[in-house]
């Protein structure tokens, strides 16, 4: 998963120091030495590749897709380096502070990195092969490859449990999914889980993200540009408004909140464990139920809405970015390029991560699972009927929330949740925030 491209995203896969490297090796790399790219005395080039780790995303996944794409490549040595720390952002950030950006990193959100002027711009005839080529530009330059779509969130749910409640259709109104959870807590049983331990704070965000898309956005899809001219503000009352809908759910005792003390993995695991009816999570997560299926019928539907129309927040991007400073540039390049258009590094992205692949031409394996195609069609309809917009907080391009925005936020939903906060406060919160890492505070 990219999101958390803050996110987005993740276990932590080692102990290590502050700065410290995590590396192994890939494509005939070498663990040793330091971080940044230099040639080997071969007539080759060797490029450090910041990578993580995660249930989905394991060594082996990367070293499988990395030999693919060096085989490519040639003239390029790959030294794979991973990430030992579930904020990747701001790890790289701490390389890049101390001289050590990798050459190529994948899933970072690039925006903190080209106002330091340390990533190089995509040339345009690289981005021929994106369906999005536009994707997260930022002042009108491509500096990560919009190379997967991602729904953040999709809402998936114990098909087993709305019987039990008697519950006859997924809800696609706000009033029918307040019924719902009512209903589900009325015959014992949570209705929605959610997670955030840890160093896994991103993952109690999703009911938030899910109501500032589908309440705010489709009217005010500027909304993030206006917050950087200074024409809007968290504080707004749609904003406000969308929070408070993340604590009546907590107040009204239809959010698991036991999960604020549990990591990624323990939140999907209680998911499994039947702790909660209901899962909002990015669409990464069929890739994990179609591994390994839950011991009930799972279904998939769009957070429901005031008007009951389908609104369906996604994030395009995820891609390659590569350093300004990479020992050959134009090589890091073509090798990034290389790695994100390459067909089996496409398919095995699409079945380990759930990812919908946004090159032309892609089509998914025939094997992936249900759980993934279900999530695919809802994805396909919804971009057909021009229904979708920007899942808040994970945009990458002009305008994107400042990673430490995006990092106090995650922690103070957990307030708005608990009851410490309420929305005007988490609201002001954030502003507060944003004025502070908008002026390099």
């Amino acid at each position: 998963m990219f999101r958390c491209s803050r996110r987005i995203a993740y276990l932590a896969v080692a102990a290590a120091t502050a700065l410290g490297l995590t590396a192994g090796c890939a494509a005939g790399g070498s663990s040793s030495g330091s971080s940044g790219g230099a040639s080997s005395g071969k007539g080759e080039v060797t490029l450090t590749f910041l990578t993580f780790e995660t249930p989905n995303l394991t060594a082996a996944y990367w070293d499988a897709a990395i030999a693919r794409t060096s085989a490519e490549v040639p003239g390029v040595k790959i030294k794979k380096l991973v990430s030992p720390t579930a904020d990747r952002a701001s790890y790289a950030k701490q390389l890049l502070a101390s001289g050590q950006l990798p050459d190529i990193m994948i899933g970072i959100a690039p925006t903190d990195f080209v106002k330091a002027g340390a990533l190089a711009p995509f040339p345009a005839d690289q981005l021929g092969a994106f369906l999005y080529p536009n994707a997260g530009t930022i002042d009108g330059k491509t500096y990560q490859l919009p190379w997967a779509t991602q729904a953040q969130p999709m809402v998936y749910y114990n098909k087993d449990d709305f019987t039990k409640a008697g519950i006859a259709a997924a809800p696609t109104t706000w009033s029918d999914f307040l019924a719902d959870c009512a209903k589900l807590k009325a015959v014992g049983i949570t209705p929605i889980e959610i997670g955030g331990g840890g160093t896994d704070t991103w993952a109690d965000e999703y009911p938030l993200v899910a109501a500032v898309s589908a309440d705010l956005y489709p009217s005010d899809p500027a909304f993030l540009a206006d917050l950087a001219s200074g024409k809007a503000s968290f504080t707004d009352p749609r904003f406000v408004a969308a929070a408070q809908k993340v604590a009546t759910l907590a107040a009204d005792g239809y959010l698991d909140k036991a999960g604020l003390s549990r990591s990624y993995a323990n939140t999907e695991q209680a998911f499994r464990d039947n702790k909660a009816a209901m899962y909002p999570m990015g669409t990464w997560f069929p890739a994990s139920a179609d591994t390994k299926a839950p011991s009930f019928g799972l279904g998939v539907f769009a957070w429901p809405t005031e008007s009951g129309q389908t609104v369906l927040p996604i994030t395009t991007g995820g891609g390659a970015i590569v350093s300004s400073k990479a020992p050959s540039v134009a090589l890091a390049q073509k090798w990034a390029l290389a790695f994100n258009t390459d067909k089996a590094n496409l398919d095995a992205e699409a079945k380990a991560d759930g990812e919908f692949m946004a090159v032309k031409g892609y089509t998914p394996p025939s094997d992936l699972g249900a759980n993934y195609l279900a999530s695919y069609q809802l994805f396909q309809k919804a971009a057909a009927d021009n229904q979708t917009v920007d899942a808040f907080s994970t945009e990458t391009g002009t305008g994107a929330l400042p990673s430490g925005v995006v990092s106090d936020m995650q922690k103070a939903i957990a307030d708005l949740i608990n009851g410490s906060k309420s929305p005007t406060q988490f609201a002001q919160a954030l502003q507060d925030s944003y004025k502070k890492n908008s002026n390099g505070g």
